[in-house]
């Protein structure tokens, strides 16, 4: 049974700092892709970033571009998003999620069909 659990959400004043953390089980992590979604109140779920299988290539949303970065540690079963200067707009439950694909880790953000139960991050003014 895969299972994948977040971590590291909290409460952060803007321009601060978070990194969360997924663990990964239940599956080859070599094979899979793995991507960060959030989701604000009222808003439909958006894929923020995402990593390729190796960890070579990375995607990013322009939203997060040059403030977030993903990261992966395939020896621990392991996914990383370290989050820089945070902003109110970035405020959401964000969830990892995973898919078998050793290709492109964004050309198809409807595959992903694995979720953990999400992890809040809210950034205040």
């Amino acid at each position: 049974q895969v299972q994948m659990v977040e971590s590291g959400g909290g409460v952060v004043q803007a321009g601060g700092s978070l990194r969360l953390s997924c663990t990964v089980s239940g599956l080859n992590f070599d094979d899979y892709a793995v991507a960060w979604f959030r989701q604000a109140p009222g808003k439909a779920r958006d894929g923020s970033a995402c990593i390729n299988w190796s960890g070579k290539r990375t995607y990013y949303a322009n939203s997060v571009k040059g403030r977030f970065t993903i990261s992966r540690d395939n020896a621990k079963n392991m996914v990383y998003l370290q989050m820089n200067n945070l902003k109110p707009e970035d405020t959401a439950m964000y969830y990892c999620a995973t898919r078998p694909t050793h290709g492109d880790c964004s050309d198809s953000w409807g595959s992903y069909n694995t979720y953990g139960q999400g992890t809040q991050v809210t950034v205040s003014t």
